[in-house]
């Protein structure tokens, strides 16, 4: 047994300086703020850093009356009045701040804060007011500020460790009276618990390769001396550029040693393209997209063949033209494409171009590689009759995207026994629901009568696991019944969770037999005893190697077990699925079907049309949601019922993009 030390960690978040709000603006603007006017894109990023932020008047001495921003107003500070009587007389904010407070107002033509409720109008110049201190920021970072906090807060294991010992005995709980009051102890010292490390799973690659099987070492391993177990076809293909830096050349020959590496590594990958590379604008996406695609259809349909992949050439910092272009290909044009930034086309490493080709690989309908376990059917209850297992997430918008919808995502296997591949559906849903309200539906349709369909033929908070269970385990049970009567095949359903403060330390932080480099726990630990729930079925899974920072496990919960997995079946089934993972060649912290179903409804949100769309706005469930599995075609999945709100659908995707 290996001995883990576990705490609820301390986490890490952002707050609002407490900068008198002109400064803000500056500062939000970056620009001199009295240099010229507001635009309408100024007036937007305004609003949407300062709604819901409370702020404190300064205008009035030691009187500190604290507001919410609720908004601002549509007309300058020298244009806005208001009554100041019963009769309705009207007076100018600029005339009252003077008469009143001896206050001449600077910043006459800018919009004044609006405050408290709409229906009782409410307005505050920016000059007088301060935001006030120790407000959370809980709207999306950018990625300077995601950097710095990140240079912050990431830590390795041994220093975040001595960090929360120190922290807990700086704050001496153990003197605090309203912990005595209630009679609670809190120990300067981690919790010691039992764990266990389970093995990695052997992987099964392809027989003409010159290393038919792997064994994976620390939870990582490569594609030297191996070809994909089911390669994929690309016959025809086309480049796109949209980097001013690269040039036609440097493109051409970067997509030949990326044909190479897809065909070295077990692809039929045709080195040459329909037609040549083209470099473009970013801003003519759409048009230069919607043209080459149309000429290279034109020049195969003559030869009675189909566009298989479109390589596309991205600037490093790309703004939207990465989600405008997958919403055209995967909506509009019907093409599987592959993104690449200019730092990689130049640099060109044999790891990157061998990544690159696995995920061109499964885009085009190949394997890289299943479990040797579940080839020779050696999966305790998996292997011995029909599984599907599915996996589900629901992404919200950020914080302040008030008008965006969640968006839902399921995905089920497709290949049984070996249940590495995936299919997906993803639907918009009301404004940061929960649960999953399309999992199953009927509708009546004109020639066939009724039909039944829904996203079956996670972020869930602890409260609300019993609530997803009881509304989607009756949206599966209905969907199994309308293919078949009397079909109610078992099932198995477990929420997995990332977003908890749960970390494990090892015991001793110098044994080569219980760390890996980076100082985490190895690949494989298990705890399900003591920090977990006293009579439930849960357990804490660190399935991947750390690379930075301190790991976090991954917590599944057990809802429901009609397959009555013990716990070393289930627990090794779930981390063995880690090493499945078809975008690298790493096991990944969390089960596959959940990550895939957390990429879907990512992928979704670009989907939208480009007005409601943000290409970087998005929660998810809890961490990357639901995964499950069950005996004999049962499902997994998680979410609750709904009040029915108008959600603008969707597009649908092209058929031919459907399975990718």
């Amino acid at each position: 047994m290996l001995t883990i030390f576990s705490w609820t960690d301390m986490s890490s978040t952002a707050f609002i300086e407490p900068l008198p709000v002109i400064d803000f603006v500056a500062q939000l603007l970056n620009r001199d703020v009295s240099s010229r006017p507001l635009s309408d894109a100024d007036r937007v990023k305004i609003k949407k850093a300062l709604r819901g932020v409370k702020v404190e008047v300064t205008h009035r001495g030691n009187m500190r009356r604290k507001y919410r921003i609720s908004g601002l107003t549509s007309q300058a500070t020298r244009e806005l009045t208001f009554p100041v009587d019963e009769r309705g007389t009207m007076k100018s904010v600029v005339e009252y701040f003077y008469e009143t407070y001896g206050f001449i107002i600077q910043h006459t033509q800018w919009p004044c804060l609006q405050v408290g409720n709409q229906q009782r109008a409410n307005y505050l110049p920016m000059e007088v007011c301060k935001i006030v201190e120790g407000q959370r920021y809980s709207k999306r970072l950018n990625e300077r500020q995601i950097t710095a906090l990140l240079r912050v807060t990431c830590q390795r294991p041994q220093e975040r460790e001595y960090d929360i010992i120190e922290t807990v005995h700086q704050n001496a709980y153990h003197e605090d009276p309203h912990a005595k009051e209630f009679g609670i102890k809190i120990s300067e010292k981690l919790a010691s618990v039992e764990a266990r490390i389970l093995p990695a799973p052997w992987l099964k690659y392809h027989d003409t390769g010159r290393e038919k099987n792997c064994l994976p070492q620390v939870g990582q391993w490569n594609m030297m001396n191996k070809k994909m177990v089911n390669g994929g076809t690309v016959n025809n293909w086309i480049c796109i550029n949209f980097s001013r830096q690269v040039q036609d050349s440097v493109a051409l020959r970067f997509c030949f040693e990326l044909s190479q590496m897809c065909y070295i590594s077990g692809m039929a990958f045709t080195p040459e393209p329909v037609l040549p590379p083209i470099s473009a604008r970013p801003e003519q996406v759409e048009k230069v997209l919607k043209t080459r695609y149309h000429d290279a259809v034109t020049k195969l349909q003559t030869q009675r063949k189909e566009l298989d992949l479109l390589i596309v050439i991205l600037p490093d910092n790309n703004g939207s033209l990465y989600g405008d272009l997958k919403r055209i290909c995967e909506t509009d044009l019907g093409i599987v494409s592959q993104c690449c930034l200019t730092k990689h086309v130049f640099k060109m490493s044999k790891q990157y171009l061998a990544n690159v080709a696995l995920k061109i690989n499964v885009k085009v309908g190949g394997r890289n590689t299943v479990l040797v376990d579940a080839i020779s059917r050696r999966i305790p209850l998996v292997s011995d009759r029909p599984t599907i297992i599915f996996g589900a997430d629901v992404t919200h918008p950020h914080p302040g995207e008030d008008s965006s919808p969640s968006i839902a995502a399921v995905v089920a296997s497709q290949d049984w026994p070996e249940i590495t591949k995936y299919a997906g559906l993803v639907c918009a849903q009301a404004h940061r629901q929960e649960l999953i309200q399309d999992l199953f539906k009927t509708w009546q349709d004109p020639v066939r009568g009724t039909v039944s369909g829904g996203m079956i033929k996670d972020g869930v908070s602890e409260g609300q696991f019993y609530q997803v269970l009881l509304y989607e385990l009756d949206a599966i049970r209905k969907a199994c019944a309308s293919l078949e009567p009397n079909y109610q095949p078992p099932v198995t359903f477990v929420v997995v969770q990332k977003r908890h403060h749960t970390r494990l330390f090892a015991n001793n932080h110098n044994d080569r037999n219980a760390v890996d480099k980076s100082g985490n726990i190895l690949p494989g630990t298990v705890v399900d005893s003591k920090i977990c729930h006293p009579t439930e079925f849960d357990f804490y899974l660190c399935s991947h190697a750390g690379i930075q920072g301190t790991s976090r496990p991954a917590h599944y919960h057990v809802l429901w077990d009609e397959n009555k997995f013990t716990a070393d079946a289930l627990q090794s089934l779930t981390n063995n699925l880690c090493y499945t993972y078809a975008r690298c060649t790493r096991s990944v912290s969390i089960v596959p079907p959940a990550y895939y179903a957390h990429l879907a409804a990512f992928r979704a949100r670009f989907y939208m049309e480009p007005e409601t769309s943000d290409s970087g706005s998005m929660i998810s469930g809890p961490a990357a949601g639901r995964g499950g599995m069950g005996g004999s075609g049962g499902p997994l999945s998680t979410r609750a019922p709904v009040a029915a709100t108008a959600v603008r659908p969707l597009p649908a995707l092209k058929e031919n993009v459907k399975r990718m």
